[in-house]
């Protein structure tokens, strides 16, 4: 596949504060790269830089093959951009949103009425196309403003933290509705803080920390970094945390880590569980839970970086998000 977005050596400063420091980024035509980190770690700034909505420090990028520095025109004509929260206008109906976009783009009266009703119908909002968008749930709106974004066809889209806020079943839709995309040949830019999101869309993945490429690969390939899963034991008592931990290191081989009264560590061979079981019992020690789960985004940080990922609003990504563009 050829690429669809290059990006080499972004840099961008704040105040001082270095937002993005050398980011490299790769997205394959018709694929999904999902960029992960947690707040501050620069995804959307480099979403706002890929979107020409900010111009690097340093390094440059190329979007459908043109700069987005010298040709910005052509880059806003082949994007779509849905940002962090709904930028739909909470007082007209889903048809008047997308209506409103379709003619703002160029079409024709009959021409957006067609367009929106299409969007409408692939959204699974038909039923709701004449209520006031204010009137929608959670899901609807993401799902609308999703819709909006790709009024103008775009070949390209952006989805910087698309499901932030929505419950797992609103959530589980628009996964669906990024996976039809894909499968129509778009290519999509994703941004999560949610490895499981990223496990669930993305065919490759960078990951962000502090405005830096701290490792990429399948989400595969992520995963084994960081153990393909979490054995956590929580003792009904909990003085005898110690004791379960130990028994944990020694069977999976990993450094186990405390906290809440619950050991855990990570374990490449989900076969470890009967035997730490067995382990357990033998040791007279009590279990209120066990199980294995996937590695969560702290497990992924703290594997490839050493330290937990760091919640930080504000700081490194705390320039205000585009919610969308689509020229």
């Amino acid at each position: 596949m050829t690429d669809a977005i290059r990006a080499e050596g972004l840099v961008k400063r704040f105040k001082g504060t270095t937002a993005l420091d050398g980011v490299d980024l790769v997205a394959r035509a018709g694929a999904v790269l999902g960029v992960l980190g947690p707040n501050g770690s620069g995804k959307t700034t480099t979403v706002r830089i890929l979107a020409t909505l900010l111009a690097p420090d340093g390094g440059h990028a190329t979007v459908g093959g043109h700069d987005v520095v010298r040709e910005p025109h052509e880059v806003r004509r082949t994007i779509g951009l849905t940002g962090q929260y709904a930028a739909v206008d909470q007082d007209l109906t889903g048809s008047q949103n997308l209506v409103l976009i379709a003619r703002l783009l160029g079409y024709s009266r009959a021409g957006a009425r067609a367009r929106a009703a299409e969007l409408l119908a692939r959204f699974s909002l038909s039923e709701a196309a004449d209520r006031p968008a204010k009137t929608y749930s959670g899901g609807m709106r993401r799902r609308l403003d999703l819709a909006a974004s790709l009024v103008g066809r775009p070949s390209l889209l952006y989805l910087d933290e698309p499901t932030t806020g929505l419950d797992p079943h609103s959530r589980n839709e628009l996964w669906e509705v990024v996976r039809g995309l894909v499968d129509d040949g778009v290519t999509v830019l994703l941004t999560t803080q949610y490895l499981e999101e990223a496990d669930q869309l993305a065919d490759d993945i960078a990951v962000l920390d502090h405005g830096k490429v701290i490792s990429r690969g399948t989400p595969d390939e992520l995963k084994a970094r960081a153990g393909a899963q979490v054995l956590q034991v929580q003792p009904v008592h909990g003085a005898e945390l110690e004791r379960a931990g130990g028994i944990v290191e020694q069977v999976t081989g990993s450094e186990v880590r405390t906290a809440e009264r619950t050991a855990s560590a990570s374990v490449t061979d989900p076969a470890v569980m009967p035997e730490v079981v067995r382990r357990l019992d033998d040791a007279g020690i009590a279990v209120a839970e066990l199980n294995l789960r996937k590695p969560s985004l702290d497990e992924v940080f703290l594997a490839l970086t050493g330290h937990p990922a760091d919640d930080a609003p504000g700081g490194a990504d705390g320039a205000a998000p585009a919610e969308r563009t689509n020229a």
